[in-house]
């Protein structure tokens, strides 16, 4: 016998018994699975082993893999996806705040809307404000119009106050100001307006004219939570999440995001074991003139995996890049209130040092940029540093892109580059209009072009300062074209169909940091999966921003179950602080 021909025989079926002899630790039976596989598209069961998919099909296929030990999940029918990856939000942050925020996501009437802000208003201690951070405007409101300072005060009284709307504006009502010392003397900020009354006092308005540091530095004064408390904040925000499907995040960092310690609460978490999103985050630069000793630093104190992250799981935690924001020269604010800013001529040079030190040190990153002429710009710079030190594969993508031209899309396309859309023009886009016409936002941004283009694509959300964390309000978006107000702005033309949305939201996404194992039910991909409420596939349209989860597993763990799956699911965790508003709304709102 030839030993050394034998031994690779030997090996293949050992291996053969081996597969034949895995068992499943979960399995899901009678489902409408959307697999999103090239190859068997749509079955009726899944087995997961570890943190893997083992195999799918049949139930008769699949319950051969049951042993005594094996959980066996009842679907009942229900429409089963891969787990949604949102590209660009921003967890790190909101985690630390969503137990003070009163969510308006969702809600359907301004009136409901001020009777939830008057009701927070009567719980909420000394010492503590209530506020409204984002994800909503006036167009969800069948009065169609944003609340006054009047109704604002008359709701809150003496609890200071604080509402964001969009990047554009915000409210403080009287006992606000009071506690901010906001008074007749106060200056207005750079590009910024404290709105004042025929006697010189301010009314409570804060204008973004258009940079919105006013808004980010006037709610950074306002107090945080406890240690205990942040920690609570952000299970509960990572769990609502999971409550819509969603088990993978890309953090895009944000303002008032300081690395190395505003991630003290996530470090912990995940030395714990007790992050139930994946979570690859990148660094975003905090301060004008400090940007390249920032990265110089930071690319000093983490080495990043530039070979993929297959191996990454329970749960993927790690820096994956630089980015959103590189340089502040760089920030091309997404408010329509006001017209496009011009980014200033040093931007080119600060934002070339930052980029080169990233390239060579192989760090992807990304860039925020919503208008054409910025992305313009950065492409020059990107091109420039592409001749000098060729990017050769490195991962990089633009964020947003709302007005991005065809000519720059083949150079996105030729320098290796990809795109992270989201749902800003949901919430955005009848400002969008009133500024710059219907016949811009017909395609703002164009997607389906990219997506012809063979450009990689990730779809997101962009919560939770401007639009909602809730990803079916983006797959309603990109599928109808409409705002949450109903206002049609994306053209007909221009929409996906409902499967090739999803594929942006769970497999596009992973494609944009080339991580191949993950956003499909399929043999061998990592076990993301949620069990929907609704059927994704048959609902009007309407009903799509109204998807939840029944159950969702991450890593190939239950993280999430409704009532209707408690006996499988982790047991509910107790909202603290006692007045939090997570604790008497929730979240999203269906209302």
């Amino acid at each position: 016998m030839n030993i050394v021909k034998t031994l690779p025989l030997l090996f293949l079926l050992f291996s053969s018994i081996a597969v034949h002899a895995q068992k499943a630790d979960i399995l899901i039976i009678n489902g409408k699975i959307t697999t999103l596989s090239d190859e068997n598209t749509e079955v009726q069961a899944v087995a997961i082993a570890g943190n893997k998919i083992l195999q799918t099909g049949t139930n008769a296929q699949i319950l051969k893999l049951k042993t005594s030990k094996t959980k066996v999940i009842d679907a009942r029918g229900s429409r089963i996806i891969p787990g949604l990856f949102d590209s660009h939000l921003h967890v790190i942050r909101g985690g630390r705040f969503y137990n003070t925020e009163l969510r308006w996501d969702g809600v359907t009437s301004l009136k409901k809307a001020l009777q939830m802000l008057k009701e927070q208003s009567a719980r909420t201690p000394e010492g503590q404000w209530v506020r409204v951070v984002g994800g909503w405007n006036e167009y969800q409101f069948e009065e169609k119009r944003l609340p006054t300072l009047a109704e604002i005060n008359e709701a809150t009284g003496d609890v200071p106050t604080f509402i964001l709307y969009l990047y554009g504006k915000a409210w403080l009502n009287k006992a606000g100001l009071k506690k901010l010392a906001i008074n007749g003397d106060t200056p207005n900020p750079f590009q910024g307006l404290i709105e004042k009354d025929t006697e010189g006092n301010p009314t409570g308005l804060l204008v973004a004219e258009p940079n919105a540091s006013i808004l980010y530095s006037t709610l950074a004064k306002l107090p945080e939570l406890s240690h205990d408390e942040k920690v609570n904040s952000t299970l509960q925000y990572m769990t609502e999440l999971n409550r819509l499907g969603v088990t993978g995040v890309m953090d895009a960092g944000g303002g008032f995001q300081n690395f190395p310690d505003d991630y003290g609460i996530t470090d912990e978490l995940n030395k714990e074991g007790k992050i139930t999103v994946r979570l690859p985050y990148y660094l975003f630069a905090q301060k004008k003139g400090t940007e390249l000793a920032d990265y110089s630093k930071w690319t000093g104190m983490v080495e990043i995996d530039d070979h993929g992250h297959n191996g990454f799981n329970d749960v993927d935690y790690y820096v994956e890049g630089g980015g959103e924001n590189l340089v502040m020269d760089g920030a091309d604010f997404e408010n329509f209130l006001f017209p496009r800013p011009e980014l200033p001529p040093t931007m080119e040079k600060n934002m070339k040092e930052v980029l080169s030190l990233l390239v060579k040190k192989r760090w992807p990153f990304r860039i925020h940029a919503t208008y054409n002429e910025s992305i313009t710009r950065f492409l020059n710079v990107i091109e420039d540093i592409d001749r000098e030190t060729p990017l050769n594969g490195l991962v990089w993508f633009i964020d947003h892109a709302e007005t991005v031209t065809d000519e720059n899309l083949k150079r996105i396309k030729a320098l290796g580059g990809g795109i992270a859309v989201q749902h800003r023009m949901a919430y955005q886009g009848e400002s969008f209009i009133h500024r710059y016409g219907k016949k811009g936002a017909l395609a703002a941004p164009p997607v389906k072009r990219m997506l012809a283009l063979g450009l990689p694509v990730g779809l997101g959300t962009d919560g939770t300062r401007v639009a909602s964390y809730n990803p079916w309000v983006a797959l309603y978006w990109i599928t109808s074209g409409k705002t949450i107000g109903g206002t049609q702005v994306m053209a007909k033309d221009n929409t996906l169909d409902r499967k090739t949305a999803l594929g942006l939201l769970t497999y596009g996404g992973y494609k944009l940091i080339k991580d191949t194992l993950k956003g499909k039910i399929e043999k061998g991909y990592f076990a993301d999966l949620a069990i929907l409420d609704k059927d994704y596939f048959t609902v009007n349209e309407e009903e799509i921003k109204n998807i939840t989860a029944k159950l969702t597993i991450v890593d190939g763990k239950i993280v999430y179950g409704n009532e209707e799956y408690k006996t499988v699911a982790p047991a509910t965790l107790p909202v603290i602080p006692a007045w939090s508003p997570v604790k008497y709304f929730g979240g999203y709102q269906k209302n």
